[in-house]
């Protein structure tokens, strides 16, 4: 190490004075949740400390200070002049840190480690039975890259750990998310071939004894279908009610009676015959796509997969 003065690490040049030194940032993370939380018990429960541990963090940081960033009445805090001016620059500065490193996070995760959030009804049967295919794309276009898949459904956020996500647009798109139209959304009833005569007409309408299924995720699916067709649903007909747009369809299939299917949900049961939709699809006005903070680059998993996701909805809609 030399040693010449502008080389010590005691110099002037290197060492803050006191009234230059940062505080500690364990300190000020312990406040700035304190501060928020105007609690010392509930900050300790977020952090994952004790109430002791949240109680010395702020008293050093008034130490380092000289001044009172809350006072103590009772069980209770509130914060000082000088404290809510502090709390204003720690939050700042920390959801500045905070978006900064979500950024950083996507920018290496959209080439080597991307999460594809998926509805789970056509993950399960639609997404899933392809996957494999695209996953021997991937890994010859871009062998260091994985795709992870979670389900879930309806308004999210990319800052939650999710990179991409395919969803349903029954819900308002947040401003500056950009989304990639796969396919338009066609409903209509569905059930297993040697029932049709039990629960249709020969004029194409649903008998009176047809058991239609309904579920809560979409309790106004047999509705938007009856409106859009211009079918009336017949008043005295059994209806089952159940808790997942998954389990109607598995309904259908043990033949426990008729349910709403997407086209692409059932694309499959269709073409093995275990399904069959007596009056045909119509289009009910949705869309699924592909949501992104930003539209897909040439050359990366996510234009890959983009595109790959095109191709399978046109080949499964053959």
């Amino acid at each position: 190490m030399n040693s010449d003065h502008d080389g010590e690490l005691n110099s002037p040049i290197d060492s803050p004075t006191s009234s230059q030194r940062m505080p500690s940032l364990n300190a000020l993370r312990c406040f700035e949740a304190a501060a928020r939380l105007e609690h010392f018990g509930r900050a300790a429960e977020e952090l994952h400390l004790t109430h002791g541990a949240i109680s010395r963090a702020v008293r050093r940081l008034e130490d380092d200070l000289g001044l009172a960033l809350f006072e103590r009445r009772s069980r209770r805090v509130f914060l000082t002049d000088a404290g809510r001016e502090l709390a204003e620059s720690v939050q700042e500065g920390m959801q500045r840190m905070r978006s900064t490193c979500n950024r950083l996070r996507q920018s290496v995760a959209s080439e080597q480690r991307l999460t594809l959030s998926c509805e789970p009804t056509l993950l399960m049967r639609w997404l899933l039975p392809r996957w494999p295919v695209f996953l021997r794309q991937l890994a010859k276009s871009h062998p260091e890259a994985q795709v992870h898949l979670v389900a879930g459904g309806g308004a999210f956020s990319f800052n939650d750990g999710i990179d991409l996500a395919i969803r349903r647009d029954d819900f308002a798109l947040p401003a500056g998310m950009h989304s990639d139209v796969l396919f338009s959304e066609q409903i209509g009833p569905v059930c297993r071939p040697e029932l049709v005569k039990r629960w249709f007409t020969p004029q194409r309408a649903l008998r009176a004894n047809a058991p239609l299924l309904h579920t809560r995720t979409r309790s106004s699916a047999w509705k938007t279908w009856s409106q859009i067709s211009g079918t009336a649903l017949p008043k005295a007909a059994g209806a089952q009610q159940y808790e997942h747009f998954y389990f109607s369809l598995q309904a259908a299939i043990a033949g426990l009676g008729v349910a709403i299917g997407p086209r692409e949900l059932v694309s499959d049961d269709l073409k093995s015959g275990v399904l069959v939709a007596p009056l045909g699809f119509v289009e009910d006005g949705t869309h699924y796509g592909l949501l992104a903070p930003a539209p897909a680059q040439p050359g990366t998993v996510h234009a890959q997969l983009l595109k790959w996701l095109l191709a399978t909805a046109v080949a499964s809609a053959r």
